[in-house]
Parts: C-alpha cells; structure tokens; sequence
C-alpha cells in the first residue's frame, strides 16, 4: 500500500484509511496537497504531522499567536511523551546558596519558635538591666540599646523576607504555567480523541448499514423462495 503524501510503500500497520481522517484535519492537508483524495490511505508519520499542523492552526484561530508554553505543548503532541514534572523540585535545583539561606531564614522567622525565643531574649535583657544590674545597668530604661538592637534586626529581616516571597511568587508562577500547560494539552488530546472515536463510530455505523441491507436481501430471498420455491435476481442486482 501507497501513501498519497509521500507516495511510498508502507506496511498496512503503518497507514490509515483516507476516510478515517477527521474532515478539519483532511482541510489542513489539502492546503498543501489539493490532490488529497478521500480514497487511499496516509501513513501515521504524515498524519501526525498535519495533526499537529491543524491543532497550531486552531489555538491561532482561537488564542492569536502561540506563545512559547503553548509551542511546547504543541510540540509535545508529535510524541507520546508526558510533560507534567515536580516543579517544586526543579526550582529548588536553580536557587543559589544566598537564595536557600535566605528562605530559612524566612521560614525560622515566620516560626513559633522565632517567636519564643525572641521574646525570651527581650525578657531577659529586661530584668538583667532592671534587676540584676539594678545599680549599674549597660542598657537602663528605657532600653535604648535594645530599641537599636530591635530597629536593626527589623531593617535585616525584611529585605530577606521579601527575597523569599519574590522566590515563592515565581514558584507559585512556574506551578500555573506548568498546570495550563497540562490542562491544555489534555484539552487537545481529548479533542482529537473525540474526533477519532466520532470517526470510527461512523465507520463502523455505515458497515452495520451495508450488513444490515445485505441481511434484508437474504430475507426477503427467502421470503420469495417459500413463495415460489426458486431463486431469481431482483432488478437491483440482489437475490430474489
């Protein structure tokens, strides 16, 4: 068996009936090949090929021009491959030493045990210099020292808490854009699965039709030879 695009000898398991391809797909093939006849049939290469072809035409159609993300998934299609991975995983690989102290420090901060110690520390300095160094204290009320100590712990800790949240907004980012292109790739192989069971179901729909005819000629031959005892052929080219 030929292929009528690239008109060479495949083995049958490699080909498809013309008029199994779905209609939008045989458009997509005839821009390039006005030859393209129902009849025949196409090798899977070739077919994927104007798959692809058809599905970049219609997220154009639908969204404007593709961009890279959806380049990806398209690309994706020609293989069976699968493009959902661990993202956290990957944007943990690309952080550089600074980057994962500072998310440490981030997290410890944002921690209850942050807190208990910070406030043990403060405690502690208070009653060291209100009670312990009641004669000679190295900070007295109102604590001076401890409010400078407080102002330059709050100046170091905000530029490094919003380090972090910048890293988690680009990781929150990196998790939508891998999920749209999950889902978008789903929503294509969903489509081309649809239109290739739509397909089958109306091939196979027209075979029941052509056996069911054939069977309604045998009964009604049979019918006629009890009538007359012989068979003979109708005008339409069946059994009588």
């Amino acid at each position: 068996m030929i292929c009528q695009i690239c008109r060479q000898e495949k083995d049958p398991a490699e080909l498809m009936p013309a008029e199994l391809v779905r209609p939008s797909v045989q458009e997509t093939i005839r821009k390039v090949h006005p030859e393209w006849s129902g009849e025949g049939y196409i090798c899977l290469s070739d077919l994927n090929r104007f798959r692809i072809e058809h599905v970049e035409d219609v997220l154009e159609t639908e969204k404007g021009e593709l961009s890279a993300l959806e380049e990806e998934v398209v690309s994706s299609m020609k293989e069976p491959e699968i493009i959902s991975k661990n993202v956290n995983l990957e944007f943990d690989r690309k952080l550089t030493l600074g980057e994962q102290a500072a998310d440490r420090i981030a997290e410890f901060g944002g921690s209850w045990g942050f807190i208990g110690i910070f406030a043990g520390v403060i405690l502690v300095w208070i009653i060291i210099n209100s009670i312990a160094l009641a004669m000679r204290p190295f900070d007295p009320y109102p604590y001076i020292l401890l409010n400078l100590v407080l102002s330059c712990l709050a100046a170091m800790q905000a530029p490094v808490i919003m380090m972090s949240q910048n890293r988690q907004e680009a990781r929150d980012r990196l998790g939508a854009e891998h999920d749209y292109a999950v889902n978008l790739k789903a929503e294509l192989e969903i489509r081309q699965l649809n239109a290739k069971l739509d397909q089958l179901l109306n091939h196979q729909w027209q075979r029941l039709l052509e056996i069911q005819r054939i069977q309604m000629e045998l009964m009604e031959a049979h019918v006629r030879k009890d009538r007359s005892g012989i068979y003979q052929p109708n005008s339409e080219g069946g059994v009588v």
